[in-house]
């Protein structure tokens, strides 16, 4: 692995929220003025493709990333602020189970995104 692409996956490490590819290169060219955005793209699809990190859609247009960790976990992404809340669900995984079940499949994966508002908002701030 060579230095930058260290230097991003600390970034990734190191990331409390689900950067994109240009976020990860604001960080990245913190540390490294030499890491080009060009290598920023390169690392993140290597990263993807050996399963470091995921990609996960907020809808909006770009691809966001977070770091593999193998627990099985769900995203709701407030379609106001793009911000993203995780959450863990028995429930929800269990309707994904008994779905996959009716439908013939055993799940091996599964990825849940929810788009909401807040509630707590009054309509006109919408």
């Amino acid at each position: 692995m060579t230095e930058q692409r260290r230097v991003i996956a600390r970034v990734l490490s190191e990331a409390d929220d689900h950067p994109d590819v240009e976020e990860v290169y604001r960080r990245a060219s913190a540390h490294d003025a030499g890491i080009s955005l060009a290598t920023v793209y390169r690392a993140m699809r290597m990263f993807e493709d050996a399963g470091i990190v995921e990609r996960i859609d907020v809808g909006d247009g770009r691809a966001h990333y977070e770091e593999a960790r193998g627990d099985q976990h769900h995203h709701l992404i407030d379609v106001e602020t793009g911000s993203v809340a995780e959450f863990t669900s028995a429930d929800v995984d269990a309707i994904l189970q008994r779905i996959a079940r009716d439908l013939g499949y055993s799940l091996v994966g599964t990825r849940l995104a929810l788009f909401g508002v807040r509630r707590d908002k009054p309509a006109e701030e919408r």
